[in-house]
């Protein structure tokens, strides 16, 4: 019979992660929201007092289309991630232990060179001068006049090559504790390769796939550095926004409310989702379980 740890002890253990995400997390959030409502002064700090003039602000004729802009390429760049991890996760889960260890070591290895010199790199590539266009000319894929920069579809690229080490790693986490034997067993029962795949193994990996989506979609919300080296002035994001207001027009408010409203736009889902789980409880059986009845 297993002992129950008593409610204090269970606090205790919490307490440090709670303590970290309180004062590195809900406390900054906080602030980003007291300062949205002060006003800005001549100097380019905070004004004293209260106002909602900020927020009238974003009412501003070109914040739709930055808005929409900004999720659709983040959702876009998300979608690809995942799609892409979810087979190369399932083959990392697969291949023999002395593999699977290279291949891991291959989708970290990213990490090792600064993120800055990775967009320049892309940059190089697509240079009107780089070897991706001299490629596409040679093949005559592509006019000469075509630019392959400041582009939203440059964008897309760097930013899904950024982003799909983060999305790779929670699916494989999921993969390598699935259960394969249920993809045997879905083939006996006369399913196909691809059926079994698609109604069993992505069921059973479907929290690996949510951690994905939440790991690449959050950060792509926020970017900021590959719009401004690899876009134009059809692909500013929120992100840009933010950087212009801070650093250019010193309007800390007005950065501290566009702040605001991505941080709603990331926390509403969140739990709304939050809320359909708990709803949905513990005892009721995942569509994986499902999927493999006969």
């Amino acid at each position: 019979m297993a002992v129950r740890r008593p409610r204090w002890a269970e606090a205790l253990v919490t307490l440090p992660s709670f303590a970290w995400l309180v004062l590195l997390f809900i406390v900054p959030t906080l602030i980003v929201f007291a300062i949205a409502l002060k006003p800005v002064d001549t100097y380019g700090g905070i004004g004293a007092g209260w106002t909602l003039q900020t927020l009238r602000h974003l009412g501003n004729p070109n914040y739709p289309a930055i808005v929409w802009r900004t999720l659709w390429m983040s959702l876009v760049a998300t979608v690809a991630c995942v799609f892409m991890a979810l087979p190369v996760g399932y083959v990392m889960a697969r291949v023999a232990t002395r593999w699977r260890r290279l291949l891991v070591l291959l989708v970290v290895v990213p990490f090792w060179t600064s993120f800055l010199i990775r967009i320049f790199a892309w940059k190089a590539l697509l240079h009107p001068e780089g070897l991706i266009k001299r490629g596409l000319l040679a093949v005559g894929a592509i006019p000469p006049e075509t630019s392959l920069m400041y582009r939203p579809e440059a964008v897309l690229l760097v930013m899904v090559y950024t982003s799909l080490p983060f999305a790779i790693l929670p699916v494989y986490a999921a993969a390598e504790k699935f259960d394969f034997a249920l993809l045997e067993a879905a083939r006996d029962l006369g399913a196909s390769k691809l059926r079994a795949f698609l109604n069993v193994f992505v069921p059973g990996v479907s929290r690996g796939l949510l951690n994905a989506f939440l790991m690449v979609f959050i950060p792509c919300l926020g970017s900021y550095v590959i719009p401004d080296l690899m876009g134009g002035t059809t692909s500013e994001l929120l992100g840009n926004k933010i950087a212009q207001r801070t650093f250019v027009d010193r309007n800390l408010p007005h950065a501290s409310a566009i702040s605001a409203l991505l941080t709603l736009a990331v926390v509403i889902p969140l739990g709304v989702a939050f809320v359909l789980q708990a709803r949905r409880g513990p005892g009721r059986p995942g569509r994986a379980a499902e999927a493999s009845r006969p």
